[in-house]
């Protein structure tokens, strides 16, 4: 197999501004249907006209307060609509969006809104606000706080109808106020600063620009797959920029997008809303794989046999239409058997519409990639960085090989480093860490490429595949390299239970690992053999527990190199958390934050 070094595509011709975009989007289909969300457990709708109205009256109340170009206006909320009304009145207004998780500690709410110098901050509630009121003294820039839910006192914090309001007036005295600042925007102005998670280190502010993600559309728009007919689920934290993504694309092709953040409504929702295509990171697919396979296991050795046979069907059937073959009659015949008795019900859990899910933001399991795709349910794998607004690369659905994440979008180049680093250069690249230009040095030479920290290879096709974070990769005393991110994907697929599992060899002469097990399926696996016990720690103690995971744990062993095999583990009474530090606000593990808080546990592995 050959790796070209580089490969590019040829980008397109985007709009001025991510606010343009959104005007140009009110005025090409006003009647349209843009948002769907729930208000008091029913779903209500807006059309494009309708939310063009609200954001214009927030963008000239953002005048009004004084907002003007790459002032920083933070978001601090779940994903609701009020987060994407605040985000395009802060675009329409000149400003720049400063994202801020929700259950992020104080400690980075207090950096990220000091760094930035954030004159104005959206809070979700009043919890939200407390907690920027407990900050206010060392953030002399903070003038207000727009609260979504949360009480107005007047004064420092005042209510979404209250901005509104003032907006309203100032377009009484100015009608041309947010026309007139829209038409200020460049693409060259800042549009996002985003504060990465911070797997290592502090967090740093990422500068994209207005031209970045007006790019990121036009190059969804020009790989096809999508059009104004299809319906979005969106769920994703949009202090990420996997989230922001998804929003400049429905700007762009136009189709509505029904908006929950609520994780724990996800599949009822689902059912409800009934999507043509959602996006995630792979724990989610991860979860609906685990909960279906563990609940077959848990059933009749005839409905086990079925649901095996029906899944083979599918996978022959995936890989015949994958290569372009016809099928036989037997096939057809087979394949519209197993999708009536089993496949058709696995989809119908997802709504019953999915034409494709997209996954991105860590490493896809090619078994639960393959698993989707045989139930009908293509997964196509997209590869980006905060650094890059979150796209570089996606599979295409006519190209589909697992354990890639497919070409570069048009207008992005990719080229493999010595060392097997991958670089990228591209539209959609930062401006660079704010305030840190050192940092901004290291990762960004003056040629514009960008060292992604990532692992990986180009095949023949053009297609990218990720091996594992750079500075992941594992030495052990005798000399051998371990990946550990591909170890951990796949025990995660082949145990329905686990929740994480951290490799660590770094050094020692054998691979061990920490695991933690998903609470929801714990409590399945318990009930199923009628335990009933539901305390998540008396439960990781369970001997039967313990069996079921090495059982899965020697399965993954048979398919690694002898090098890489796991000689031993520990199950942790509590699952990791971003509040413990563990895990950052996206799911990514602190590998080196583990290690170094489980150094006792780890090191046990090794006495003897």
């Amino acid at each position: 197999m050959t790796h070209p070094e580089r490969v590019a595509g040829h980008g397109g011709e985007p709009t001025v501004s991510v606010a343009r975009m959104f005007y140009d989007r009110v005025a090409g289909s006003p009647d349209a249907e843009a948002y769907r969300f729930p208000r008091f457990e029913r779903w209500e709708s807006v059309t494009w006209a309708q939310a063009g109205e609200v954001v214009t009256s927030l963008a000239a109340g953002l005048l009004a307060v004084g907002i003007t170009h790459e002032d920083r206006v933070a978001i601090a909320s779940s994903t609701r609509i009020e987060w994407i009304y605040a985000d395009l009145a802060i675009a329409c207004a000149g400003g720049a969006t400063t994202t801020i998780y929700p259950t992020a500690n104080p400690e980075d709410v207090g950096l990220i809104l000091a760094d930035s110098a954030a004159r104005v901050a959206f809070a979700e509630d009043d919890a939200q606000v407390a907690r920027l009121r407990a900050l206010r003294p060392q953030l002399p820039a903070l003038e207000l706080v727009v609260t979504f839910d949360g009480e107005s006192d007047g004064d420092w914090v005042l209510s979404l109808d209250d901005l509104r309001a003032r907006g309203d007036r100032r377009l009484a005295e100015h009608p041309q106020a947010v026309d007139d600042a829209v038409a200020a925007i460049r693409p060259e102005h800042l549009a996002t600063l985003i504060y990465t998670s911070g797997t290592t280190g502090r967090p740093k502010g990422v500068e994209l620009l207005h031209s970045s993600w007006t790019y990121i559309g036009a190059g969804a728009e020009q790989l096809g797959i999508l059009s104004r007919d299809d319906l979005q689920y969106l769920w994703l934290p949009m202090s990420h920029s996997f989230g922001k993504m998804l929003m400049a694309v429905q700007l762009q092709i136009g189709f509505p997008t029904a908006v929950d953040g609520r994780m724990d409504r996800i599949v009822p929702n689902l059912a409800e809303v009934r999507p043509t295509f959602m996006a995630g990171p792979p724990r989610i697919f991860e979860k609906v794989h685990g909960r279906v396979v563990q609940t077959v296991e848990e059933g009749s050795r005839v409905k086990g046999a079925l649901f095996a046979w029906a899944f083979r069907v599918g996978a022959r059937v995936a890989q015949t239409e994958l290569q372009g073959r016809p099928l036989g009659r037997l096939t057809r015949a087979q394949h519209a058997l197993a999708d009536r008795l089993v496949l058709a019900k696995v989809r119908d859990r997802l709504g019953g519409r999915i034409r494709f899910l997209v996954s991105g933001s860590a490493a896809l399991s090619p078994d639960v990639a393959q698993w989707f795709r045989a139930a009908g349910l293509p997964i196509l794998e997209g590869y980006g960085l905060t650094e890059t607004s979150a796209g570089a690369c996606i599979t295409r659905p006519e190209d589909l090989v697992y354990g890639r994440v497919g070409r570069p979008i048009d207008g992005t180049e990719v080229r493999i480093a010595p060392d097997g680093e991958i670089l990228l250069r591209g539209p959609s690249v930062m401006r660079g860490y704010h305030g840190l230009p050192e940092e901004t040095d290291e990762v960004l030479d003056a040629d514009g490429w960008l060292a992604t920290g990532d692992v990986g290879e180009i095949d023949e096709a053009g297609r990218v595949r990720i091996t594992d974070r750079k500075k992941d990769l594992i030495k052990t005393s005798g000399g051998k390299y371990i990946a550990p991110q591909a170890i951990e994907v796949l025990f995660k697929a082949e145990c329905p239970l686990a929740s994480q599992m951290i490799v660590h060899a770094e050094g020692r002469n054998y691979a061990t690992a920490l695991v933690t097990l998903d609470p929801d399926a714990l409590t399945q696996w318990a009930s199923a053999r009628g335990k009933p016990e539901t305390d998540y720690a008396r439960l990781t103690a369970d001997p039967g527990v313990h069996e079921y995971v090495r059982t899965c744990l020697d399965r993954v062993n048979h398919r690694l190199n002898r090098w890489e095999t796991i000689k031993d583990i520990r199950i942790l009474d509590h699952d990791l958390s971003v509040e413990d530090g563990d895990v950052t606000p996206s799911m990514k593990v602190r590998r080196k934050a583990v290690e170094a808080r489980y150094r006792p546990l780890l090191d046990a592995m090794y006495a003897a």
